[in-house]
């Protein structure tokens, strides 16, 4: 009897072969829209960085990451997708935890290599339990009111 071979996991794997408009990088099981596809500028290992904010008050929530196939399920489904790097699998904000982000908006910076969502966040953003990722460790606050004390 022959050995079985295992077959990879499609979901865990963001990087194989390109489809037409994006780069090697890529999903090729993506169902982005091939014109936002195009755009992209993804780094390395396919992926873009996807900043939640929260949709009312412009606070930022967290950093994550995204390839083809997250965009294209943030967009689709109401809920953030993101790729997780350690993990090498995608996971939807608040699956786990009920730390859910629901969709308000999605927009491309300028350079196209940059995904900002605005979201409705509930509960915590952090894996920390902390509302926010970027709550612990400021390293400088209130920089105008700094800078232009030193300008008197």
């Amino acid at each position: 009897m022959a050995p079985m071979t295992r077959k990879p996991h499609p979901a865990r794997h963001p990087t194989t072969a390109p489809h037409r408009g994006a780069s090697r990088h890529s999903s090729p099981s993506s169902r982005l829209d091939p014109a936002i596809a195009a755009r992209l500028k993804r780094s390395t290992d396919g992926l873009v960085p996807a900043i939640a904010q929260q949709y009312d008050t412009g606070e930022v929530l967290m950093l994550g990451w995204m390839n083809d196939e997250a965009l294209h399920r943030t967009l689709t489904t109401g809920r953030c997708t993101y790729w997780s790097r350690s993990r090498q699998e995608y996971w939807v904000k608040g699956d786990t935890s009920g730390h859910v982000q629901y969709v308000k908006s999605v927009a491309l910076d300028c350079d196209a290599d940059t995904v900002l969502v605005k979201v409705d966040q509930v509960g915590a953003a952090c894996h920390t339990g902390a509302r926010t990722c970027f709550d612990a460790d400021v390293l400088i606050e209130d920089a105008v009111s700094d800078v232009q004390s030193l300008g008197q």
